[in-house]
């Protein structure tokens, strides 16, 4: 891999993925910090389900922090690790209201700090809640990352650090948002749409 291949396939994508876009629903940088720490191991689509009756109900750190457990558990339940993320959401949105006025911050250390949040949620809300640029990295990311010859490594850190070695800063968020939808939709963890990809001679087919 170098600089002038990684742009390559990075404008090949651009060709493939006609919208690429956060696929999760809000409406302020708190709903997407919630709706993106619910989002773990779950679908876009169930979380925003969910998010639309949670955020009727606490619409705010305050309210939120304040709500019965056993209510927010009753909402998130369809999500899976429910009874996990309902005390993380909890405390979260507490410890926005105690330490942060209830604003969001808008940098990784104070991101990192919030309870139950890695780096990957926290590269989330600054890439799509401030366009600050970052390289979150989940398991579509990784896999796409990995597969297409941008990292060989399975650490999350790493591969972000790999991404971020052979792209230019302005490329980042784009190429976070196409990463992910070329994962999800095309280049899948399980039978992949290789036969007509645009990108298989660029491939790492023995992965």
């Amino acid at each position: 891999m170098n600089k002038n291949k990684a742009l390559e396939i990075i404008n090949i994508l651009k060709n493939i993925i006609e919208n690429p876009v956060c696929e999760l629903d809000y409406n302020n940088i708190f709903e997407l910090l919630i709706a993106t720490i619910l989002s773990a191991q779950t679908k876009d689509k169930r979380v925003n389900e969910v998010t639309k009756i949670l955020f009727s109900k606490y619409p705010n750190p305050k309210s939120l922090m304040e709500a019965p457990i056993n209510d927010v558990e009753k909402i998130i339940e369809p999500l899976g690790l429910y009874k996990m993320k309902s005390k993380n959401i909890i405390n979260v949105s507490k410890y926005l209201f105690d330490n942060f006025n209830s604003i969001v911050p808008d940098n990784l250390d104070d991101l990192m700090k919030l309870p139950g949040v890695g780096r990957k949620t926290a590269s989330v809300v600054l890439v799509e809640g401030f366009k600050i640029p970052a390289v979150p990295v989940d398991t579509h990311v990784l896999r796409v990352a990995k597969r297409l010859g941008f990292t060989k490594s399975n650490d999350p850190i790493i591969v972000e650090k790999d991404i971020k070695k052979f792209l230019p800063k302005e490329e980042w968020i784009l190429s976070h948002h196409l990463f992910i939808h070329f994962g999800r939709y095309h280049c899948k963890s399980k039978n992949p749409e290789c036969k007509n990809c645009k990108l298989n001679h660029y491939c790492k087919k023995e992965i």
